[in-house]
């Protein structure tokens, strides 16, 4: 059951500050300093446009055979059912209300609604309404999507095309005011653009990942390294540290140059991880036996990004690529198969408590088969339960679960449209 407290924690105060702050940039228009603030941006074709934006919310989209569900973040309600084919992956593209969806054709995306005119006593009631928009980043393979520091990334693992937009405008779609590059062969890539305009992006081919390369904002190299066979997965840490998955260990890109942290067995492979500005440590997960045709890992590593250090650390149960997350506070979080959400210390590797959410579970052996998924906003982990066809919200900090809805659908990927407009993207 939801408690006031939560009601309160959860809803009011979000919703309730962004009043505000839209009240005191009015009352300051016309003053020096006050176009500092990135306005919302403006709608694009085939988004119905608010008569205001009074008030924002959060709101989930979760995935299943046929379509897309998007639900209210607060009361778990269903407020949209968006019919779409083929095997849906989302990903928030960081201007707090869009997802990108992998399509045939690209990365379309998803107009959760989070914006909108408020209507009685309930910040939640809007004009918006989730739809698919029209807008389109065309790729033929859709691959990666990574966020950070008012950037968007698009990596078609088709072409090798690299796309990367300003966050807060990221509806506009493609333009000729978007940043490009193509890797020098296709393959399942990432890259993440930092603070200072530089660019770092895998490398490889078809048949095999190799390396990492770093590009400065005019796509010049500034360094790169062939020590990370396999690469797989990307985070970005405190002070703009990006940790790249391989085979064996991870690689770091700081201040220009790569470092290579090994891992302890000769086939120590990081393929999964989950960053935090918040924290210096990176949590990722840990597989060990490369002749395993599914290995169920029952050991994730925290890399410290700062003494390029790792450390394995056991848990009670195995896990998935959908099971890791990190709280608001870098908070280390594991979802495991026994149903408990795990949380780890990065800075000890000490499990400090296991919250029981769900029943225990087994990772499927196809991995486009669902399986129980967890994602991190505001204090809250939301997460799904394929199984029950349903959904939780737990309070983080004490391990509540304080509400839980069941769907008509079967859950299988889960991201959060976070109402929380982007902030302008840095200069170049």
């Amino acid at each position: 059951m939801t408690t006031a407290s939560h009601t309160l924690r959860h809803r009011s105060i979000p919703a309730l500050a962004l009043v505000l702050a839209t009240a005191l940039l009015t009352a300051c228009a016309g003053t020096p300093g006050a176009g500092d603030a990135a306005p919302p941006p403006t709608p694009e074709a085939g988004t119905p446009a608010a008569q205001e934006r009074a008030t924002a919310v959060t709101r989930l989209a979760v995935t299943y055979d046929g379509g897309i569900q998007v639900l209210d973040a607060d009361t778990l309600e269903v407020v949209a059912d968006l019919p779409a084919e083929g095997y849906l992956r989302l990903n928030p593209v960081g201007d707090g209300r869009h997802v990108a969806v992998t399509t045939a054709g690209g990365f379309r995306l998803l107009d959760a609604g989070t914006w909108g005119e408020a209507h009685g006593d309930h910040a939640h009631h809007f004009t918006v309404d989730p739809l698919l928009t029209d807008v389109t980043y065309p790729a033929a393979k859709p691959g990666h999507v990574v966020v950070h520091d008012g950037r968007t990334a698009f990596f078609d693992d088709g072409t090798g095309d690299v796309t990367v937009v300003d966050a807060p405008h990221v509806a506009d779609g493609p333009t000729d005011a978007a940043r490009t590059y193509t890797t020098p062969s296709a393959h399942h890539g990432v890259a993440v653009e930092l603070h200072d305009g530089s660019l770092v992006v895998s490398e490889g081919t078809e048949d095999a990942r190799t390396g990492v390369r770093a590009l400065d904002a005019d796509n010049a190299e500034i360094a790169t390294t062939d020590a990370c066979p396999g690469v797989h997965g990307e985070s970005v840490a405190a002070d703009d540290v990006v940790a790249i998955g391989c085979e064996d260990g991870v690689v770091l890109y700081r201040d220009g140059a790569f470092t290579k942290v090994q891992s302890p067995d000769a086939y120590g492979r990081i393929g999964n991880q989950a960053g935090s500005e918040a924290s210096a440590v990176v949590l990722g997960d840990y597989k060990s036996d490369p002749d395993a045709d599914l290995e169920r890992p029952t050991r994730v590593s925290l890399v410290d990004t700062r003494t390029a250090t790792l450390r394995l650390v056991d848990l009670p149960a195995s896990y998935t690529f959908r099971s890791l997350a990190r709280g608001d506070d870098g908070e280390a979080l594991v979802l495991g198969t026994d149903g408990a959400l795990h949380v780890v210390d990065p800075e000890t590797g000490a499990l400090v408590r296991s919250m029981p959410v769900i029943g225990g579970w087994q990772e499927p052996d196809a991995w486009q088969t669902p399986r129980p998924a967890v994602e991190v906003h505001a204090g809250t982990a939301y997460v799904t339960d394929p199984a029950t066809r349903s959904i939780h919200a737990v309070d983080v900090a004490t391990g509540e679960v304080f509400r839980t809805a069941t769907l008509d659908v079967v859950p299988d990927e889960l991201a959060v449209a976070t109402g929380e407009a982007a902030e302008a993207a840095h200069a170049h």
